[in-house]
Protein backbone atom coordinates (compact mmCIF):
# COMPACT_ATOMS: atom_id res chain seq x y z
CA UNK A 1 0.00 0.00 0.00
CA UNK A 2 1.20 3.47 -1.04
CA UNK A 3 1.03 5.97 1.89
CA UNK A 4 0.06 9.50 0.31
CA UNK A 5 -0.41 12.62 2.34
CA UNK A 6 -2.91 14.89 0.50
CA UNK A 7 -2.91 18.77 0.71
CA UNK A 8 -5.78 20.95 -0.81
CA UNK A 9 -5.37 24.39 -1.68
CA UNK A 10 -5.56 27.27 -4.25
CA UNK A 11 -1.73 27.62 -3.96
CA UNK A 12 -1.90 31.01 -4.79
CA UNK A 13 0.53 30.91 -5.84
CA UNK A 14 2.75 27.66 -4.45
CA UNK A 15 5.33 28.55 -1.89
CA UNK A 16 8.14 28.00 0.07
CA UNK A 17 5.83 27.29 3.13
CA UNK A 18 3.48 24.56 1.27
CA UNK A 19 7.18 22.94 0.37
CA UNK A 20 8.23 22.42 4.39
CA UNK A 21 5.19 21.27 5.49
CA UNK A 22 5.16 18.40 2.87
CA UNK A 23 8.37 17.48 3.67
CA UNK A 24 8.08 17.60 7.18
CA UNK A 25 4.99 15.30 6.91
CA UNK A 26 6.93 13.12 4.43
CA UNK A 27 9.48 12.60 7.20
CA UNK A 28 6.87 12.93 10.50
CA UNK A 29 3.83 10.26 9.18
CA UNK A 30 6.44 8.36 6.77
CA UNK A 31 4.52 8.79 3.68
CA UNK A 32 5.24 7.90 -0.28
CA UNK A 33 4.39 10.83 -1.29
CA UNK A 34 2.11 13.90 -1.12
CA UNK A 35 -0.31 15.22 -3.48
CA UNK A 36 -1.05 18.38 -3.67
CA UNK A 37 -4.33 18.85 -4.74
CA UNK A 38 -4.96 22.19 -6.69
CA UNK A 39 -8.27 23.09 -6.33
CA UNK A 40 -10.44 24.10 -9.28
CA UNK A 41 -12.15 26.84 -7.13
CA UNK A 42 -12.00 26.62 -3.20
CA UNK A 43 -15.46 27.39 -1.98
CA UNK A 44 -14.37 29.19 1.05
CA UNK A 45 -12.06 31.83 -0.65
CA UNK A 46 -13.08 34.97 -3.01
CA UNK A 47 -13.38 34.26 -6.92
CA UNK A 48 -11.41 37.62 -6.79
CA UNK A 49 -7.55 37.52 -6.83
CA UNK A 50 -7.41 34.02 -7.74
CA UNK A 51 -5.20 33.52 -10.56
CA UNK A 52 -6.18 30.99 -13.33
CA UNK A 53 -5.64 26.93 -12.66
CA UNK A 54 -2.91 26.82 -15.12
CA UNK A 55 -0.94 29.51 -13.50
CA UNK A 56 -1.58 28.04 -10.09
CA UNK A 57 -0.98 24.81 -11.18
CA UNK A 58 2.31 25.51 -12.66
CA UNK A 59 3.71 27.72 -9.93
CA UNK A 60 3.03 24.09 -7.87
CA UNK A 61 4.90 21.85 -9.90
CA UNK A 62 7.99 24.27 -9.87
CA UNK A 63 7.95 24.84 -6.15
CA UNK A 64 7.58 20.49 -5.99
CA UNK A 65 10.57 20.29 -7.79
CA UNK A 66 13.26 17.48 -7.14
CA UNK A 67 10.75 16.25 -4.40
CA UNK A 68 8.10 13.62 -3.74
CA UNK A 69 5.63 16.10 -4.08
CA UNK A 70 3.17 15.73 -7.02
CA UNK A 71 1.09 18.60 -8.14
CA UNK A 72 -2.25 17.92 -9.53
CA UNK A 73 -5.54 19.11 -10.89
CA UNK A 74 -7.01 15.55 -9.82
CA UNK A 75 -10.16 17.12 -8.55
CA UNK A 76 -11.09 18.90 -11.97
CA UNK A 77 -10.98 15.65 -13.70
CA UNK A 78 -13.41 14.22 -10.90
CA UNK A 79 -15.67 17.38 -11.00
CA UNK A 80 -15.23 17.98 -7.68
CA UNK A 81 -14.78 21.27 -5.65
CA UNK A 82 -15.68 19.62 -1.59
CA UNK A 83 -12.89 17.97 0.14
CA UNK A 84 -15.71 15.32 1.37
CA UNK A 85 -16.43 14.38 -2.29
CA UNK A 86 -12.57 14.62 -3.32
CA UNK A 87 -12.34 11.94 -0.44
CA UNK A 88 -15.34 9.73 -1.19
CA UNK A 89 -14.03 8.99 -5.34
CA UNK A 90 -10.43 8.61 -4.51
CA UNK A 91 -10.07 5.14 -2.78
CA UNK A 92 -12.29 3.96 -5.87
CA UNK A 93 -9.32 4.87 -8.00
CA UNK A 94 -6.74 4.24 -5.86
CA UNK A 95 -7.44 1.09 -3.76
CA UNK A 96 -3.96 0.44 -3.19
CA UNK A 97 -3.64 3.70 -1.44
CA UNK A 98 -3.86 4.83 1.67
CA UNK A 99 -4.33 8.78 2.23
CA UNK A 100 -4.18 10.93 5.09
CA UNK A 101 -5.26 14.99 5.06
CA UNK A 102 -3.14 17.37 5.92
CA UNK A 103 -3.65 20.93 7.05
CA UNK A 104 -2.16 24.41 8.61
CA UNK A 105 -3.69 24.82 12.23
CA UNK A 106 -5.02 28.06 9.87
CA UNK A 107 -7.37 25.56 8.47
CA UNK A 108 -8.50 23.47 11.38
CA UNK A 109 -9.60 27.09 12.81
CA UNK A 110 -12.04 27.34 10.21
CA UNK A 111 -12.46 23.40 9.45
CA UNK A 112 -16.05 23.24 11.23
CA UNK A 113 -17.25 25.47 7.76
CA UNK A 114 -16.27 23.14 5.18
CA UNK A 115 -18.93 20.70 4.03
CA UNK A 116 -19.92 17.39 6.02
CA UNK A 117 -16.40 18.29 8.35
CA UNK A 118 -17.08 15.27 10.33
CA UNK A 119 -17.59 13.38 7.32
CA UNK A 120 -13.62 13.76 6.42
CA UNK A 121 -12.78 12.87 9.60
CA UNK A 122 -14.47 9.64 9.28
CA UNK A 123 -13.00 9.14 6.11
CA UNK A 124 -9.25 10.03 6.24
CA UNK A 125 -6.75 10.52 9.50
CA UNK A 126 -5.88 13.77 9.64
CA UNK A 127 -1.99 15.77 10.13
CA UNK A 128 -2.65 19.45 11.38
CA UNK A 129 0.63 21.25 10.71
CA UNK A 130 1.52 24.09 13.13
CA UNK A 131 1.40 27.67 11.86
CA UNK A 132 2.41 30.97 13.70
CA UNK A 133 -0.28 32.31 15.14
CA UNK A 134 -3.43 29.92 14.65
CA UNK A 135 -2.30 27.77 17.17
CA UNK A 136 -5.00 29.72 19.66
CA UNK A 137 -7.81 29.17 17.16
CA UNK A 138 -7.50 26.10 16.10
CA UNK A 139 -7.35 24.69 19.62
CA UNK A 140 -10.68 27.07 20.54
CA UNK A 141 -11.89 25.83 17.20
CA UNK A 142 -15.36 24.35 17.19
CA UNK A 143 -14.12 21.35 14.96
CA UNK A 144 -11.11 20.99 17.61
CA UNK A 145 -13.73 20.56 20.11
CA UNK A 146 -15.14 17.33 18.75
CA UNK A 147 -11.87 16.21 17.17
CA UNK A 148 -10.27 16.32 20.86
CA UNK A 149 -10.96 12.59 22.00
CA UNK A 150 -9.37 11.81 18.47
CA UNK A 151 -5.84 13.61 19.22
CA UNK A 152 -3.06 10.66 18.79
CA UNK A 153 0.27 11.39 20.44
CA UNK A 154 2.50 12.84 17.71
CA UNK A 155 5.23 9.96 18.51
CA UNK A 156 2.83 7.74 16.92
CA UNK A 157 2.47 9.38 13.89
CA UNK A 158 4.14 7.16 11.27
CA UNK A 159 1.25 4.66 12.38
CA UNK A 160 -1.35 6.50 10.80
CA UNK A 161 -2.49 3.57 9.11
CA UNK A 162 -3.49 1.77 12.23
CA UNK A 163 -5.33 4.13 13.90
CA UNK A 164 -9.33 4.01 14.37
CA UNK A 165 -11.27 6.81 12.82
CA UNK A 166 -11.87 9.95 13.33
CA UNK A 167 -7.79 10.47 14.07
CA UNK A 168 -6.14 13.45 14.52
CA UNK A 169 -2.25 14.07 15.17
CA UNK A 170 -0.55 17.57 15.83
CA UNK A 171 2.81 18.26 14.22
CA UNK A 172 5.18 20.79 15.20
CA UNK A 173 8.70 22.33 13.39
CA UNK A 174 10.00 24.89 13.07
CA UNK A 175 7.21 26.77 10.15
CA UNK A 176 8.08 28.73 6.85
CA UNK A 177 6.80 32.19 7.66
CA UNK A 178 5.55 32.73 3.66
CA UNK A 179 2.02 33.49 2.69
CA UNK A 180 0.39 33.33 -0.08
CA UNK A 181 -1.10 36.45 0.88
CA UNK A 182 2.02 38.38 1.14
CA UNK A 183 3.53 37.11 -2.28
CA UNK A 184 0.56 38.39 -4.20
CA UNK A 185 0.16 41.72 -2.31
CA UNK A 186 4.42 42.10 -3.36
CA UNK A 187 3.52 40.63 -7.20
CA UNK A 188 0.14 41.31 -8.12
CA UNK A 189 0.72 40.20 -11.88
CA UNK A 190 2.71 36.84 -10.52
CA UNK A 191 1.21 34.59 -12.35
CA UNK A 192 1.51 36.25 -16.01
CA UNK A 193 5.16 34.67 -15.00
CA UNK A 194 3.45 31.10 -15.33
CA UNK A 195 0.36 31.31 -17.88
CA UNK A 196 2.97 31.37 -21.14
CA UNK A 197 5.12 28.55 -19.07
CA UNK A 198 4.83 25.58 -21.22
CA UNK A 199 4.55 23.47 -18.27
CA UNK A 200 1.01 25.15 -17.54
CA UNK A 201 -0.60 23.36 -20.97
CA UNK A 202 -0.07 20.20 -19.79
CA UNK A 203 -2.04 17.54 -17.49
CA UNK A 204 -1.59 17.38 -14.57
CA UNK A 205 -3.55 14.30 -13.28
CA UNK A 206 -2.75 11.46 -10.86
CA UNK A 207 -2.03 8.38 -12.26
CA UNK A 208 -1.94 5.34 -10.46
Amino acid sequence: MKRVGLLGGSFNPAHKGHRAISLHALRALDLDEVWWLVSPGNPLKPVEGMAPLAARLASARRMARHAPIRPTEIETRLKTRYTIDTLTKLPRLFPKHRFIWLMGADNLGQFHAWRDWRGIARQVPIAVIARPGYDRQARASPAMGWLRRAVRPAGQAKNWTRWRLPALVLLRFRPDPTSATSLRAADPAWHRRFSSSPSSNRAAIVHP
